[in-house]
């Protein structure tokens, strides 16, 4: 996913960030650890804690979208309007090749692994879990 992330930051510079820390974004932020071991995902559609749906969204929506556009009470007419964002994707299966191609890219260029959630071990290559403003040793003492 983190490679996937980074093609999307290098083909939309400026829109889309893979900058663990939000200090560092611009942009709207690929959460690439929504994938990581142990996670659990809902669905494509899932009423919040806040009383909004989370939902998938088109491509010319992006610049303007906002949560408010999204409320529990008011999203049947939401979809509705747009339908299932989702329809067909399970006949879309692909494959992995050029994704497994980006890792061995980025890796071979420098550009190691990311930030893990703090709940996780420490993984070799990882970068410090310390927000660059508070950084107060270099990399390698950590």
């Amino acid at each position: 996913m983190l490679a996937f992330a980074r093609e999307l930051e290098r083909r939309m510079p400026g829109e889309v960030t893979t900058k663990w820390w939000k200090e560092e974004r611009q942009g709207v932020f690929i959460d690439y650890n929504q994938n990581a071991r142990d996670k659990s995902v809902s669905s494509a559609y899932g009423v919040r804690p806040t009383g909004f749906i989370s939902a998938p969204i088109t491509w010319d929506e992006l610049a303007e979208v906002a949560i408010e556009d999204f409320p529990l009470d008011r999203f049947r007419d939401r979809y509705a309007k747009v339908g299932d964002l989702t329809d067909g994707i399970d006949e879309a299966a692909g494959r992995i090749d050029t994704l497994l191609e980006w890792m061995a890219r980025d890796e071979e260029n420098g550009i190691g692994d990311a930030p893990w959630p703090p709940h996780y071990p420490k993984m070799p290559g990882e970068p410090p879990r310390v927000q660059p403003s508070r950084q107060r040793r270099p990399d390698d003492e950590y």
